[in-house]
């Protein structure tokens, strides 16, 4: 029997995270000591799309840079991981039942919450990456999806969330608001 892969959620931040030292060694490690998946499943605080939506699955998927306002640099990272056309298949069959439904999205390529984290983690890009989008932000029906996603952790997939506890740079600024904003502290 497989080992069970574990589910992770990661604090991406923003692009610039990716210049922390301390961080990307700590990402680094932590998969270090992780048995090598099969595949990874990436489900994104960026995207938010109901259903559930899948994105591209072709080796050709592009990154989405969903950002503003950086240096050029941040803009021209690569992450060329290999599509993961049979994982897309297999989330189809554990999601969808009588009267459910699943859409793809071909043109949909990993955003910064996907590439950021797994460029340090697996550099190499050769471990295939599908992503999908968060259908919901209720929790109860989160924690169903999650229940549906478990079985793949047996099957060798790394299922990882992405995302930050409050995420608007601009709506965080102390600049405009002074103390962290009011739906912040909440």
């Amino acid at each position: 029997m497989a080992t069970r892969m574990p589910t992770l959620y990661l604090s991406h931040g923003a692009p610039p995270l990716a210049d922390d030292t301390e961080w990307t060694r700590q990402l680094a490690d932590w998969s270090g000591d992780l048995v090598r998946p099969k595949a990874i499943l990436v489900v994104s605080a960026h995207w938010e799309d109901a259903p559930l939506t899948i994105g591209a699955t072709t080796d050709d998927t592009p990154l989405t840079y969903d950002f503003w306002g950086f240096p050029q640099r941040y803009y021209d990272v690569t992450y060329a991981a290999p599509g993961a056309p049979a994982l897309a298949e297999r989330v189809r069959e554990l999601t969808t039942g009588p009267g459910e439904t699943l859409h793809q999205d071909p043109t949909r390529g990993l955003d910064h919450g996907a590439y950021v984290p797994l460029k340090e983690m697996y550099p190499e890009a050769d471990i295939p990456v599908l992503q999908v989008s968060m259908p919901t932000l209720d929790p109860a029906r989160l924690l169903e999806l999650g229940r549906r996603l478990a079985p793949l952790r047996d099957e060798g997939v790394l299922i990882m969330g992405s995302g930050f506890t409050t995420h608007n740079l601009r709506e965080m600024s102390r600049r405009t608001h002074g103390d962290a904003p009011s739906w912040s502290v909440e």
